[in-house]
């Protein structure tokens, strides 16, 4: 069970700086990633983490990062965030989906449908 220590678990991104890192290293690496843009105040949000927490568990093959948006507000307003949570889905630097507001079986059948695919 070799791995990174941030295997299975949300990375969470503080700076602007480690934001960019670990996208690069997502994007060359070809996983999914899944960003969770995230705010204290937000009741959803708080609502979902433990969940959230738990499909990192689950799809250890899948990178998994939390962006503060009040933290990173560049961040946020740079991939047109209005809503928290919105949870982006991203496949070397693009795009591929998206799921607004704290929707469990969404979120998990989406990241499942990805990992299928990317198995394939």
């Amino acid at each position: 069970m070799a791995g990174s220590s941030e295997e299975g678990q949300v990375i969470g991104c503080h700076t602007v700086d480690a934001w960019t890192q670990h996208l690069e290293k997502g994007n060359e690496s070809k996983k999914l990633i899944v960003v969770d843009f995230t705010a204290s105040w937000c009741g959803p949000c708080r609502f979902i983490a433990p969940f959230l927490a738990e499909l990192a568990k689950k799809f250890t093959s899948v990178i998994f990062l939390k962006v503060d948006v009040d933290e990173l507000q560049s961040v946020a307003q740079e991939w047109a965030v209005e809503a928290m949570p919105t949870f982006v889905f991203l496949k070397e630097g693009t795009i591929i989906d998206k799921v607004v507001g704290a929707k469990k079986e969404e979120l998990q059948q989406k990241i499942e449908k990805y990992v299928a695919t990317a198995c394939a």
